[in-house]
């Protein structure tokens, strides 16, 4: 199956998950270009934003991206690269030191 990367999950602290690295390390470069530095954006918004950036070898068609999306926004959050806005939906930005 390829190389696998630890992941966390802010909702559950101190366990980690692998995955594959490849799609995560796309993922992960898809979101963040997608994402506008400075806006607070609903995981909706980032989803359609980082559609133009998706590795279309790995997601052909934005297959599996929701699950993808959402893998790594938990990591993120986890890690401080995201910040979580207050409320309901969940709504996303950048960190300001990440």
């Amino acid at each position: 199956m390829g190389d696998k990367i630890e992941v966390e999950n802010i909702n559950t602290p101190g366990k980690v998950t692998r995955v594959d690295a490849a799609k995560y390390e796309a993922m992960r470069h898809a979101m963040l270009a997608g994402m506008t530095p400075g806006a607070v954006m609903s995981v909706k918004e980032i989803r359609a934003a980082l559609d133009p950036h998706l590795d279309q070898a790995l997601f052909p068609g934005g297959a599996t991206a929701g699950w993808w999306l959402k893998c790594v926004q938990l990591d993120l959050e986890a890690k401080g690269v995201l910040v979580r806005a207050k409320g309901a939906p969940v709504r996303l930005s950048l960190s300001k030191s990440g």
